[in-house]
């Protein structure tokens, strides 16, 4: 298994690059105007290399206490990473509507926690397979070689049951979406005119300006690429390439490319959208502090409701791809050779 030793690489690099930034007083944002302080990069790094050494010491022979060690520090730095990696869906709406990048140094910091949890994820999955006594590639209990060739399945529907709770869970895309579009089309709704929308991103870029002109909004698009990785999660064509992939057609598709995107995405959505589900009532009811009205925005209600349904679209989003993905993963897991049965000819 590959994941344990990438991720000893992976943390010696993020440690370094953690040190360097913090000794060179290096401006990293984790949210507009407000940066990381030097000390909370040095943590980081300190996590990282803690995160490389549980994911080396998971391929060993450990004692009882170790083996527990390993479990807890693995439990303890993935959320660490996945938190530091929420932001990877607005620094992709802002380079799909070729915004371009405030910040080089915070979307580093960004992938580099991503590809963190991706890989500490994996590490973590090998190891409880391997303390199930499990195949660390197929989960199936099987003598032989782990490291044969790997037989796929063939292309499945998701059940009807998960696609239900995908539709669902889609659903609350529709107030945020609806809004947005409606401003587009020149419209108004919660106390914002459509006048006031413009002026307020007319810096956006010439690309996401034209798709406004024509009733788009470039997050609406956005949204619409994460519909299209739901669908190719649930259904056949997103395990075999579809006749309109041409030279692609026909062939298996890497369970890793639609997973991976999907993973990353879901966390950062569904983190980011479930808090603001819960903020956005609760400062309705004076618990937590008001959101204050910024332009456009004229009224704390207003801006209360859109709160709520961001929430709701990107919570819904990250939650569907996560029941989708879970689904997909399930329906194309490979099986070793070794873990076939053999039928006898009769």
């Amino acid at each position: 298994m590959w994941a344990p030793f990438a991720v000893v690489v992976w943390s010696g690099a993020y440690a370094l690059v953690e040190v360097v930034w913090a000794a060179t007083g290096t401006t990293v944002p984790w949210k507009p105007h407000e940066a990381i302080a030097s000390p909370v990069l040095l943590l980081f790094g300190a996590l990282a290399v803690l995160g490389g050494a549980a994911g080396l010491a998971s391929t060993r022979t450990l004692s009882r206490f170790g083996r527990g060690a390993v479990a807890l520090t693995l439990i303890a730095v993935i959320p660490v990473f996945a938190v530091g990696m929420a932001s990877v869906p607005e620094y992709f709406v802002t380079l799909a509507s070729l915004s371009g990048v405030e910040s080089v140094t915070g979307l580093t910091w960004v992938l580099l926690n991503a590809a963190g949890t991706g890989l500490l994820v994996m590490v973590a999955l090998s190891y409880r397979r391997r303390l199930a006594g499990r195949c660390r590639r197929c989960a199936q209990r099987h003598a032989g070689d782990q490291f044969g060739p790997l037989v796929h399945p063939e292309a499945t529907v998701a059940s009807a049951r998960t696609r239900t709770m995908v539709y669902l869970f889609m659903c609350g895309l529709l107030p945020w979406a609806g809004v947005k579009t409606i401003w587009t089309l020149g419209g108004d709704a919660l106390g914002v005119t459509a006048e006031g929308w413009r002026k307020v991103n007319s810096g956006d870029s010439a690309v996401a300006r034209a798709l406004s002109s024509v009733g788009i909004d470039v997050t609406v698009l956005a949204s619409a690429l994460g519909i299209f990785l739901l669908l190719g999660l649930l259904y056949p064509w997103g395990q075999v390439f579809p006749r309109w992939t041409l030279p692609l057609s026909g062939r298996r598709v890497p369970r890793m490319l639609p997973l991976l995107p999907a993973w990353v995405i879901a966390a950062g959505l569904s983190l980011y959208g479930s808090m603001l589900v819960v903020y956005a009532p609760l400062s309705a009811l004076g618990i937590a502090p008001h959101v204050k009205p910024s332009a456009p925005f004229t009224s704390q209600a207003g801006i209360t409701w859109m709160v709520l349904f961001g929430g709701l679209a990107f919570s819904g989003l990250g939650f569907g791809l996560i029941v989708a993905a879970r689904s997909y993963a399930a329906r194309t897991r490979p099986v070793c050779v070794a873990g076939q049965e053999v039928v006898a000819p009769s």
